[in-house]
């Protein structure tokens, strides 16, 4: 099995032996990549997980109310059958 320490002090020596230019190079590329992937993901519109999860929870709770008024429909429309059924 690889040994994740011993990846990590050969990448270190790599880096530490690169010459400047090139650590330089890649350390713009890396903050050139993060601020573009970061500006993508803004145009895209996301919403936080607490925004989501409190959406989550307010979506829950309508579609109780909704059953709710489902069964009072039903029971007013029954009283409404029987009254009609009666005056017959």
């Amino acid at each position: 099995m690889i040994n994740p320490a011993k990846i990590e002090e050969i990448a270190k020596q790599i880096s530490s032996n690169m010459p400047q230019g090139v650590k330089n190079l890649a350390d713009t590329f890396e903050s050139k990549t993060k601020q573009v992937i970061q500006n993508k993901l803004a145009e895209m519109d996301f919403v936080s997980r607490e925004e989501f999860d409190i959406q989550s929870k307010v979506l829950i709770r309508t579609r109780e109310k909704l059953a709710e008024l489902e069964a009072k429909v039903a029971q007013l429309e029954a009283k409404l059958t029987n009254a009609d059924s009666a005056e017959e």
